[in-house]
């Protein structure tokens, strides 16, 4: 635990890449696999991530994301998305693997797959996008720690138009919704903000404490 606290003080929002360094693969691989190991509501992984690696595109990006340099700089981008369908079909193949990963009965799975399907039936589009995009973020905050711990540099984004990446890199026609982008890669030398503390509450204030922890 020690080693984790240490790494998310190292970690901070990086505003300058270097632009002369790559990730290693593995280490790419060892940050799609966090992503893809999220914990999300019902299981039911409601998001994707498309890993972006090209000069060019990435440059291209910079005028739909507010004039901010990290996508243009960083190693590699990660643009978190949703599913825009998520409907009977799509729960159905949850179930699907549950099945076939488990070897659980259909006597058991169908109870819960009835109760699931009828759930989301009775919401409105709005209400499943909000709840996607949660899932969305509790993947960032994953990928966020998994960075701190590979000492990987990151800059989460939520400042970006969204159709436009989706135009731009093709993920609208893929059924996805650009929620979220996160650059990665390592910080410059000359990033003043590399040396700032990190400002933030005592963990007395932000932490409440309940019931008797003595016993």
């Amino acid at each position: 635990m020690a080693d984790l606290i240490e790494s998310l003080h190292w970690r901070y929002a990086v505003k300058k890449f270097d632009r002369n360094r790559r990730l290693p693969q593995a280490q790419v691989e060892k940050l799609k696999e966090a992503f893809n190991l999220t914990a999300t509501s019902y299981g039911l992984q409601p998001i994707r991530m498309a890993v972006l690696c090209n000069r060019a595109t990435q440059e291209s990006l910079v005028a739909h994301s507010y004039g901010q340099r990290q996508v243009a700089d960083a190693s590699h981008v990660f643009i978190i998305c949703t599913e825009d369908r998520i409907d009977r079909e799509y729960i159905e193949g949850y179930f699907d693997r549950v099945r076939d990963t488990r070897g659980t009965s259909e006597e058991i799975l169908e109870p819960y797959r009835k109760s699931m399907i009828e759930s989301f039936r009775r919401k409105t589009p709005e209400e499943i996008r909000a709840w996607a995009t949660q899932q969305a973020y509790l993947a960032l905050g994953n990928l966020l720690t998994a960075c701190a711990v590979e000492r990987i540099d990151s800059c989460p984004m939520e400042g970006f138009v969204s159709r436009a990446y989706g135009e731009v890199l093709g993920l609208s026609d893929k059924g996805l919704t650009p929620v979220l982008v996160l650059p990665v890669g390592f910080r410059a030398a000359d990033d003043p903000f590399s040396g700032f503390r990190k400002v933030r509450r005592p963990a007395a204030e932000s932490v409440i404490t309940l019931g008797d922890t003595t016993e």
